[in-house]
């Protein structure tokens, strides 16, 4: 029986499982761990400053050598799975250009239903934009940017007041197919929240621009959900673009950020130049 774009229940949900689409992602998570923890390692003094009560309200920041703007960054994993800590490694790019960087750790589903975890994302801004000036930020120049489920929270900051600008990477900006597929058995997501919950349904009122960014090995679906959110926002006027970097798979594109000259890190620079 069809579910959604002419997919039965096992075609949605081998369409969103990132994992079994790379044979190699769990090598490259793990890689990733490895990386992180050197570079947490080399940067430890503002490590878990806790913006909130829960337990994974925290905030790893890591500061350029001079003040300057702050790229704060969403990790992925479904809203469901993977920690701040995972992804420190992403740090190395923008801050080589004077970039700091602020990773945002939020509680998962199901012990927190996604209402609740964008509501934590917007107080974690909330706290970076009283807080980073005593780091070196600018808190007129705080950009958000996240991956997979963190694009989605991305998306959903673009109505927060400090921000300036971001970036989504491989995000998720329709959550129907999520809720009609395997992931919802934690999310829990009804119809109405669903679609109250995804930005491709609630474009924010403030012109902020939005670059929006996904690999050509990445499975069909993760790349038509930005294919379709930014015809969306083209549509509606507001600022931004895509960008698809060919071959790049849904874990190997974050080496673009990862990298001073990456392709992603070009777009931060692009955002905080603007």
């Amino acid at each position: 029986m069809s579910l959604y774009r002419g997919m039965d229940r096992a075609a949605l949900d081998a369409a969103y499982d990132n994992s079994a689409a790379v044979a190699d992602s769990a090598a490259l998570l793990a890689d990733f761990d490895v990386r992180s923890a050197l570079l947490r390692g080399a940067r430890p003094e503002r490590v878990d400053l806790r913006y909130g009560p829960a337990g994974r309200n925290r905030i790893d920041y890591f500061a350029a050598a001079a003040p300057g703007p702050v790229l704060v960054f969403i990790h992925g994993g479904y809203w469901q799975m993977r920690q701040k800590e995972t992804f420190s490694f992403l740090a190395a790019g923008p801050l080589a250009h004077g970039i700091h960087v602020a990773l945002v750790g939020y509680t998962l589903a199901p012990e927190k239903p996604l209402a609740g975890i964008v509501d934590e994302v917007r107080d974690a801004m909330a706290w970076l934009a009283r807080h980073v000036a005593a780091y070196g930020g600018d808190p007129q120049c705080l950009l958000v940017s996240g991956w997979s489920a963190g694009g989605h929270l991305t998306a959903m900051m673009l109505d927060q007041p400090m921000v300036k600008g971001g970036l989504a990477i491989s995000g998720i900006f329709d959550l129907e197919p999520v809720r009609l597929n395997y992931l919802n058995a934690k999310l829990g997501l009804d119809a109405a929240e669903a679609r109250r919950l995804s930005p491709m349904f609630n474009l924010p009122s403030r012109p902020v621009p939005l670059l929006l960014a996904c690999g050509g090995g990445e499975l069909p679906e993760l790349q038509r959900q930005s294919e379709t959110y930014a015809a969306v926002r083209s549509r509606a006027g507001l600022p931004g673009r895509l960008l698809r970097l060919p071959r790049l798979n849904h874990f190997t594109i974050l080496e673009e950020l990862a990298r001073p000259a990456g392709q992603l890190t070009a777009l931060v620079r692009e955002l905080a130049a603007a």
